[in-house]
């Protein structure tokens, strides 16, 4: 079993993530049956465009298997997890057919990986796009390094320290989707994607979208920007948390707190990525460095013991090593972002050695 309903609904090649109880976490398997289908869309000069959905009422996909990679022995299995996890991510950035993908609930993680790559990215009024995993002792992957530092401002290094989630305003606004349509309109959408004429292509799917999109009103993110571009612009989190000590608004407190509740180490690992990624020639450079750090954070880092307290024990009380970002030891971070296995791209693909 896949996990993966893959069906052709006319001129629509369908995608339906179908774990539901497990809110779409996507696993090994769903990466291979999601290329495969890939694949089959491609050749069928009767597919017009492909289209991403999540089964169940909560959310498209609320990241990727974590208990797989919990209760696996060292990083393998994980390395082929994330080496054809990221493929699929590019691939799917790069599609030869529009590529939609609808945002509908929880949408985090992995599941921003499949979707916030997309050519046409749809929000709801449901939509909870987030990437939390300093929570967890981990870093944004899957591409999140490519997109977060692609929002205005300092927007990204906001949510890639956070993982606060947003809805569908701030979503568009930062670069996450495209446009917000009401759930109550989705399968007017699927049906209308459906009955695509064959050569409508990227601006046949883009005027079907736009017929039920709706203005997704002002973006919250936006009463905060000048507090995060200030206290976010800089290159060190320990200045990052000065600032925001310093601010003295509401806001700028809640967010020093909830630094503070995040992984020291992840912190300082993501901040370095994320200003890695602002110079990245492409998409395939970020998840080239991504994985590595990815490996090393399993290996050595807190992603074992984020996993533990948030989906194993459940007792949300991880316990950080080292605890503090003082004891934060900068030469191991740099370890952490040397080649630890078998590129996942070609240095042609990368840009980067």
């Amino acid at each position: 079993m896949s996990d993966v309903i893959v069906e052709r609904v006319g001129a629509l090649g369908r995608l339906r993530l179908d774990r539901p109880k497990a809110l779409n976490a996507v696993t090994h398997g769903m990466v291979g049956a999601i290329d495969r289908a890939l694949d089959r869309f491609s050749a069928d000069p009767g597919i017009v465009a492909v289209l991403l959905t999540g089964e169940g009422e909560r959310g498209l996909c609320a990241g990727g298997d974590l208990r797989g990679l919990y209760e696996s022995a060292g990083t393998a299995f994980a390395e082929a997890f994330w080496r054809d996890e990221y493929r699929l991510d590019a691939r799917i950035a790069a599609y030869d057919k529009p590529f939609v993908a609808v945002m509908d609930g929880i949408t985090m993680g992995g599941g921003v990986g499949l979707a916030g790559h997309a050519a046409h990215r749809i929000v709801t009024e449901r939509s909870r796009v987030a990437m939390p995993e300093t929570g967890i002792g981990y870093l944004p992957d899957v591409g999140g390094t490519w997109l977060l530092p692609r929002a205005p401002g300092e927007i990204g290094t906001y949510l890639g320290l956070t993982g606060a989630p947003v809805a569908a305003a701030d979503a568009i606004s930062c670069g996450f989707a495209d446009a917000m349509v009401p759930s109550a309109a989705l399968p007017g959408l699927v049906e209308a994607l459906s009955a695509l004429a064959p050569d409508a292509g990227d601006d046949g799917v883009r005027d079907v979208i736009a017929r039920v999109a709706r203005d997704p009103g002002p973006a919250p993110l936006a009463e905060h920007r000048a507090v995060i571009d200030r206290c976010f612009a800089f290159d060190m989190v320990d200045e990052i948390l000065s600032a925001l000590a310093a601010d003295g608004s509401a806001f700028a407190a809640a967010t020093h707190e909830t630094l503070l509740a995040k992984s020291p180490s992840s912190l300082v690992l993501t901040l370095c990525l994320l200003r890695r990624g602002r110079g990245a020639p492409n998409l395939e450079a970020c998840l080239e460095r991504e994985f590595h750090a990815s490996l090393a954070l399993l290996a050595e880092g807190d992603f074992r013991e984020g996993i533990r307290a948030a989906v194993i024990d459940k007792d949300k009380t991880p316990r950080w090593n080292p605890p503090t970002l003082e004891a934060v030891d900068p030469a191991r971070i740099a370890r952490w972002l040397e080649k630890r296995a078998e590129p996942v791209f070609s240095k042609a693909r990368t840009g980067v050695v």
